[in-house]
């Protein structure tokens, strides 16, 4: 068995391709630990099924995020309503966001991000839940946006210096940006939280069409003795249920 527990992203399948019912009776069936990303009203449904729900956003909005103090007041008090929320359902992880960089200098957006989740680290330790600073790419699917860098990303969790502020490393967006996977992962797990998962390009199933390596990128992350998810977050380009069978089969059987 591997060390590491599955989760899958809600918006990848819902609804465009699937009823709630559907996916959530699929990732059940297919015997994933967790969902991610799924709206409020779902989250009893989820635990009905037997569930967990790895992550939710911890705050509106990628563009409007922690780089820049003028937000802080808002997504600060966003946060705390949701660290909330996620002790209560036993959530692990709150998603968090840079912003768009929108001329601001690396030095400062780290600065000020890091500020900001200081200031709810605390909170978030208390209740166990780790916020997880996403890393995306800037160059095809969130131009501009500002932790477009692991190196970005990490500084801030540095800074802050807490076991609850942490890196979602998205391996999709990163191979994107600067390629690299397996020796990324080896340097800086320690402050990776998270980790979601696409085929590079096109964002859809962890196949040979596509130009990551998973079974070694999986074999990698399980070589670091992570213990939290790797999420799913592709979207099919056939049969839903095959697709995600065969990236659960994958990280199972490494």
């Amino acid at each position: 068995m591997v060390s590491y527990r599955q989760s899958v992203s809600w918006w990848c399948f819902v609804p465009g391709i699937l009823s709630p019912q559907e996916f959530l009776r699929m990732v059940a069936d297919l015997g994933l630990d967790a969902v991610e990303l799924l709206p409020r009203e779902h989250w009893q449904h989820a635990r009905d099924h037997g569930l967990a729900i790895a992550s939710v956003d911890g705050h509106a909005s990628i563009l409007a995020g922690l780089n820049r103090r003028e937000n802080h007041a808002r997504i600060l008090g966003e946060l705390q309503e949701n660290i909330r929320l996620a002790e209560r359902w036993g959530i692990a992880n709150l998603i968090c966001f840079s912003g768009s960089r929108a001329g601001l200098d690396d030095a400062s957006g780290i600065a000020n991000s890091a500020a900001g989740l200081a200031r709810v680290a605390k909170a978030a330790e208390d209740a166990g839940v780790t916020l997880v600073l996403e890393v995306l790419n800037s160059k095809v699917d969130h131009p501009d946006y500002q932790a477009d860098r692991t190196a970005w990303a990490v500084a801030v969790c540095q800074l802050v210096d807490s076991p609850a502020v942490r890196v979602l490393y998205d391996i999709y967006h990163m191979q994107i940006m600067e390629g690299d996977i397996l020796r990324t992962i080896g340097a800086v797990h320690p402050w990776i939280g998270h980790y979601h998962t696409a085929g590079n390009p096109g964002r859809h199933e962890l196949d040979a069409h596509q130009e990551l390596n998973y079974p070694a990128i999986f074999r990698a992350i399980e070589a670091t003795g992570y213990c939290g998810y790797v999420g799913h977050e592709f979207i099919p380009t056939g049969n839903p249920v095959a697709s995600l069978r065969a990236a659960v089969e994958m990280a199972r059987n490494i």
